[in-house]
This record gives structure tokens, sequence and C-alpha cells, in this order.
């Protein structure tokens, strides 16, 4: 008897005191380059090389608008760069995907709180949301459509390319910096 008591308390406080995940973001240790569909339903169905951003909104166009200086014209669409002495353009999204998990521990309380008539409003405190950035990065020329096909010509040098940028972007504090690396 004292047993299945025990059993029967600790399962309800392990259900009470429990989040159930109802979106979980991807985990993205360096990059991925794979379809953005997968990552984002409102993203194109391209190819995409993708990145966790860990820095505050905004600091990613910024990075571009300096180290291009694109004097904050067309920072998200077709930044021109070459490579062996070809031109090509990418594009970028900043992304969010949030972590949702429902708490349960405020709705039993609220549920328990109804049920002697007192009113409560943990109503805010049923949800748990915490957001995750990413860097969705699209590459094209004027002769390939994507550039980050496995397929394409271009496929390695666009990506070591997008990598370095990757890396140079979260070592450089002072944008400006950029400018002096060329």
């Amino acid at each position: 008897m004292k047993r299945r008591t025990i059993v029967l308390i600790l399962s309800v406080f392990i259900l009470l005191t429990s989040c159930i995940p109802i979106r979980i973001a991807p985990k993205i240790q360096d990059h991925k380059t794979i379809k953005a569909k997968k990552i984002k339903r409102s993203l194109p169905k391209r190819q995409m090389f993708i990145f966790e951003d860990t820095k505050d909104e905004y600091e990613f166009y910024k990075y571009i608008n300096t180290k291009f200086e694109l004097q904050e014209v067309n920072v998200h669409n077709d930044a021109p760069f070459t490579l062996e002495e070809k031109q090509y353009y990418f594009s970028f999204y900043e992304v969010d995907i949030p972590n949702k998990s429902i708490n349960l521990v405020p709705i039993a309380a609220d549920a328990l709180l109804e049920r002697a008539n007192i009113n409560s409003s943990m109503e805010n405190l049923y949800s748990i949301r915490k957001e995750n950035y990413y860097i969705a990065i699209e590459a094209n020329s004027d002769d390939e459509h994507d550039c980050l096909l496995n397929s394409s010509p271009s496929n390695k040098i666009i990506t070591t390319y997008l990598k370095e940028l990757k890396d140079e972007y979260f070592s450089t504090h002072n944008y400006n910096e950029v400018l002096f690396k060329k």
C-alpha cells in the first residue's frame, strides 16, 4: 500500500513539474547546407548555408553592410562578392525559430484555484518560449541559379567562402576592422 502511494505521488509530482515540448529548434553546431524549407517554411525552396546566430538582432546585417561597403543598399539581397575572378551574389535571411513547451504546473494550479473559487491569472505562464536565431544564406551567379546545390560546380568554393565569412563575423566585434583586412 505504501509503495503504491509513493509511486502515485511521485508520478503526479513528475507530471506536474514537467514541461511538454511542442516545438524544438534545430541545433546546428557549426553550419549546415540544406534545403531552407526544412528549417523554416517561410524560406525559399533553395539550398542554403545556415548557422546559429548568437549575436544580437541585425548584427549580421551591420557586418555585411560594413564589410561590403553597401551603404544600406541591397544588404539583404544580392550582395556581390568575387571568387576566382567570377562574380557571385548572396542574399541572407535572419530567422528566429522558438523552442515552445507547455508548462503543466500553472495549468494545474489554476484549475485547483478555480475549483476553490479563487481568481488566478497564471495564463501567461502556461507556455515557455525561448527564441533561437539563425542566419540562412543563399548564393547565386549569372550562370548558376543555386550555387549551394551539391551538383553545382561552385559548391565547394562558395561553402568555404561562407564558412570564412561566418567565422570572421563571430570573431569581429568592431565591424570597421573588416575594412582593414581586405
